[in-house]
């Protein structure tokens, strides 16, 4: 019988089995999700069923670019021991390289397929837990040495050099955003609460709490902002000093914690 795209959705999150299998496994017990998961159990797929609810926090940043475009992505799964096995680093490397050059959903399409399989050879729940590409005129992007962070910039104009000395940058430092203008409303409402309430606490007129928080909320929003903090590599610049008149125009950041 025709399943939905939500029943195989469904199955697919508690399983971690590929798309296909777990299509055809609802096909054959006729939508029935308990019986479905007992047939991939009995395919062999038992493994990937039993530790896919199993928590990831170990894994590692894998990275392709070519040109200006450049792709990463997290490949997670519990132990240390199992990030350092070829296999896993094969896989890896294998999606983000095909992210890059053939798309998301041949990504995905992947994925789907081999990592029921890595999870069977390896022994633990394994995911593309998250995957991002950028392109832009300029693009430099750093993966520690380490493996658990990595980072993407795209800039308008300038070097590769510059883009990636401002990746390796985000990768020290973890901005949060690019500019101070973009500081999330939510957590500048809730320091601002906080402020207000320690500055009624130390006495401070209502007439003067005003002006505090102004300069507060300036500071804070320079504080997180990747363009507005001293720059890693020499903090008697700002990084917006290095970008010799260039703009960041696209950011991105994966760490494995």
């Amino acid at each position: 019988m025709p399943v939905s795209a939500s029943a195989v959705s469904s199955l697919r999150a508690r399983t971690g089995i590929s798309i296909l299998a777990c299509k055809e496994a609802l096909e054959q017990a006729g939508g029935d999700e308990e019986k479905a998961i007992d047939i991939l159990k009995k395919r062999g797929m038992t493994q990937a069923v039993k530790k896919a609810g199993r928590a990831q926090t170990e894994g590692l940043i894998f990275g392709a670019q070519e040109g200006n475009k450049a792709a990463i992505l997290l490949l997670g799964c519990e132990t240390d021991f199992v990030a350092k096995e070829d296999a896993f680093r094969d896989a890896g490397q294998k999606l983000v390289n095909l992210w890059l050059h053939e798309g998301e959903k041949k990504a995905h399409g992947h994925a789907n397929e081999q990592i029921p399989e890595l999870v069977n050879t390896l022994g633990e729940n394994i995911s593309l837990v998250e995957a991002q590409m950028v392109e832009a005129p300029v693009v430099g992007m750093y993966i520690h040495s380490h493996a658990k962070i990595g980072v993407l910039i795209g800039l308008d104009s300038g070097t590769e050099k510059i883009a990636r000395d401002i990746a390796m940058h985000a990768a020290a430092m973890n901005p949060l955003y690019v500019s101070p203008l973009e500081a999330p409303t939510d957590m500048i409402q809730k320091e601002k609460e906080i402020w207000t309430e320690q500055l009624k606490q130390e006495g401070k007129p209502d007439t003067l709490i005003g002006n505090i928080l102004e300069g507060k909320t300036k500071k804070l929003r320079e504080e997180h902002a990747l363009i507005t903090q001293p720059f890693a590599k020499d903090p008697s610049k700002k990084v917006k000093d290095i970008l010799e008149g260039a703009t960041v125009v696209n950011y991105v950041r994966l760490s494995v914690h």
